[in-house]
């Protein structure tokens, strides 16, 4: 889908971002079940799961068989998470479309998260890009440098050091560059600034939005870096995930909820809302007892809505509050 003024692209995370944070290993036929009914909705990038040791993360141990069956679905890129290059060699083995490397812009974040520093990831990062470029030309890489715009264990990071990491990770043969506010602490100003100061030192390889809801200003945060120019968005349906090596940072931006600012606001997505609420429904059944999040789940579509292509919902809804 090309993106311009008036489109963006939501890259669905929850079922690595989301799966990797509850303390439930969520069954491979369920995982499946979710995947069939993102794919239905519309949603055309997705982050399936990580390439990580089953004893660090055994929501994950299945992700090779859940990439397989996400790419028999047509129209979509399938991503996948790599820490490493033993990871990165896991992935390219099942056919990914894309990875994804997380490189901190925290010290303190890195050896936490992946026992590196972070000269040790960019280091990685080049063996990974070697190999990519031996073994799969057509995969992308994208980097998102998490803890961009603050640290739990160390506090604040200077924007100059995110900026410096950014143009090394480029430089190191990236295809795009990401910043995730891995620990919630963004606001919207901070957002708008740090996102103009990489796409200027990036141009058309600064790449996604990942951000958090933790203090309730996901999508204030979001629609800060759409008028920064960012076009693609990082969100978990149900506001599932966060990140398990930096304490108290819970809370993806609801996806349900983002597709619904955007297509509000005369901004495409692709995505049919009426199909992503339904897509709730085997997420339920395969995390019964998790606590799933959103407003636009609650409320329901408001009257006279239309989407931003002038679609009209299926079944015209009548919002909670105005039916009591």
């Amino acid at each position: 889908m090309p993106l311009s003024e008036s489109t963006v692209l939501i890259s669905e995370v929850g079922p690595r971002d989301g799966l990797q944070s509850v303390k439930s290993v969520m069954p491979t036929a369920a995982k499946c079940a979710w995947i069939d009914a993102l794919h239905a909705a519309g949603l055309r990038e997705i982050e399936i799961g990580s390439f990580v040791p089953a004893r660090r993360l055994p929501q994950m141990a299945d992700v090779a068989d859940v990439v397989r069956h996400a790419l028999a679905l047509p129209g979509w890129t399938v991503m996948a998470l790599v820490p490493n290059l033993q990871g990165a060699e896991a992935a390219l083995a099942t056919g990914v479309h894309k990875l994804t490397l997380p490189v901190s812009a925290s010290e303190a974040h890195s050896l936490a998260n992946v026992r590196k520093t972070r000269a040790d990831m960019l280091a990685e990062l080049r063996r990974i890009v070697a190999l990519r470029d031996a073994q799969a030309p057509a995969v992308r890489i994208e980097v998102g440098l998490s803890t961009a715009f603050g640290c739990t264990l160390q506090g604040p990071v200077p924007e100059d050091e995110v900026l410096r990491l950014a143009e090394a990770a480029a430089a190191a043969g990236v295809d795009e560059v990401g910043l995730s506010d891995t620990t919630g602490m963004a606001q919207p100003a901070q957002v708008r600034r740090l996102f103009t100061r990489l796409r200027a030192a990036l141009g058309e390889r600064a790449g996604a939005a990942h951000l958090h809801n933790t203090r309730g200003l996901g999508l204030a945060n979001c629609l800060a870096a759409y008028e920064a120019g960012v076009r693609t968005f990082d969100s978990s349906q149900a506001g599932l995930g966060g990140c398990p090596y930096a304490p108290g940072a819970s809370g993806n931006v609801v996806t349900e909820d983002l597709v619904f600012m955007f297509e509000a606001m005369g901004i495409a997505t692709g995505v049919d809302l009426e199909a992503l609420l339904a897509a709730r429904a085997p997420l339920r059944a395969g995390l019964p007892g998790e606590p799933l999040y959103g407003m636009l789940p609650e409320a329901g579509l408001p009257l006279g809505f239309t989407y931003a292509d002038g679609r009209l919902p299926r079944t015209p809804s009548i919002p909670r509050q105005a039916a009591a």
